[in-house]
């Protein structure tokens, strides 16, 4: 078997999501997700400019060895726009050699862990009742743990909290030009703590909680909250700290109790190594999308079960279907499977990508159609072409652009 084209698809149904489709000889064919939110374009260059072309003739069942190619035998290696690339390339392959086998994916990763995959949504006001109001309809839906994320008072936008816009239209996070926010550590220090005791006196001590810092907190700041929130037994708290600087972890770590998810940002199990071996965190948070393919991802897992480390893979509204059913599979798998976020998509999205994978009752299963089960509409995807969009910047009050 042979690959006989690739060909990268951009579309926007709601969210900018780039695509890498591969169709072999035999007239199999693989789909990979290469989005890289607000830098979309520049995974599209990196693919069709300089990875495509080495695709072709390639027998598609080497996904090993065409892992190893691309990473090592560019020489610049690691980074989002490589590893993006690299994983719509590597989730290809995948689901070439499953359909091959008539089989889903997940069976050729050793087959299923668990009958189900747990998962948590996201709640968020602009204050606390609101962000009750939240929680309530996330429990509703079915989702057995939840993610709080609150306005803060004095602070006019906080990312991952919805706004309106004074004609009461909701204010999109992403815009054509980046949304500057405003941003106070010391307020939002004071009022998280309040927020979980709410969200406990509301819902009770047996409601999973997560919380997200959005890497905004010094470890000397972070080791502060997470000693703040342990009354509330907080589920983890997610990137309380840039975790660039791994050593910035011990000093958290040895401050408090809460658990500590961090690795969305990360691209290669190098940026782990110290918080896995030294235990400084208990979930790992990467992206099939962001860290190259299922390849990687699987090795990551294994490491970091020899550490008693569980799996969080990241999985946003701005990871396309494609890269969500991959995730899917591989929880299914691997036996140190934590929790899986998961917020959906629009009903476009879900047109443009139709995929086997369900959520029912706050579980998600992949399904079992051969591969990882999601077909493009590429006439529908085409009718929606790509439109500029960034994340916000944050600024402090005498107008310092902080760390996001």
């Amino acid at each position: 078997m042979k690959i006989v084209d690739a060909k990268v698809v951009v579309t926007s149904p709601g969210r900018n999501f780039v695509t890498l489709k591969l169709t072999t000889d035999e007239g199999l064919t693989g789909l990979g997700d290469a989005t890289l939110n607000g830098r979309e374009l520049a995974v599209v260059s990196y693919l069709a400019d300089h990875v495509v072309p080495l695709l072709i003739g390639l027998d598609p069942h080497r996904v090993e060895d065409t892992w190893q190619s691309l990473y090592r035998g560019a020489y610049w290696r690691r980074g989002p726009v490589t590893m993006a690339a690299i994983a719509a390339v590597d989730v290809a392959l995948w689901d070439i050699k499953a359909k091959a086998a008539g089989l889903p994916l997940y069976q050729l990763l050793g087959g299923a862990s668990r009958e189900r995959i747990g998962t948590y949504g996201h709640a968020n006001g602009r204050d606390i009742p609101e962000l009750l109001d939240s929680v309530r309809a996330r429990l509703a839906e079915g989702y057995p743990a939840v993610r709080i994320q609150s306005g803060i008072p004095g602070l006019k936008a906080v990312y991952g909290v919805s706004d309106t816009d004074e004609s009461g239209a909701p204010v999109l996070h992403q815009q054509a030009r980046p949304l500057v926010e405003d941003w106070d550590t010391a307020a939002y220090l004071r009022h998280v703590p309040a927020v979980f005791e709410a969200v406990r006196a509301e819902f009770g001590p047996e409601l999973p909680l997560l919380h997200d810092s959005h890497h905004r907190l010094t470890p000397v700041q972070a080791a502060r909250l997470g000693k703040d929130l342990e009354p509330c037994r907080p589920f983890w708290l997610e990137d309380c700290t840039p975790a660039e600087n791994q050593e910035a972890l011990r000093l958290v770590r040895r401050s408090t109790t809460t658990p500590l998810a961090v690795g969305e940002v990360f691209n290669t199990v190098y940026d782990y190594q110290a918080l896995i071996t030294e235990q400084l965190i208990d979930y790992v948070r990467s992206a099939v999308t962001h860290f190259g393919g299922v390849t990687p991802l699987r090795k990551l897992f294994d490491f970091a079960a020899q550490y008693q480390i569980k799996s969080a893979i990241h999985g946003p509204e701005d990871i396309s279907p494609v890269g969500m059913a991959a995730a899917v599979h591989l929880d299914l798998a691997v036996h140190n499977f934590g929790i899986q976020e998961f917020s959906g998509h629009t009903p476009l999205t879900d047109e443009v990508f139709r995929h086997a994978y369900t959520f029912t009752d706050g579980h998600l299963h992949p399904g079992e159609a051969p591969g990882i089960g999601v077909e493009l509409d590429e006439e529908l995807a085409a009718a929606h072409p790509y439109a500029p969009a960034y994340l916000p910047v944050n600024r402090l009050h005498d107008g310092t652009v902080h760390d996001w």
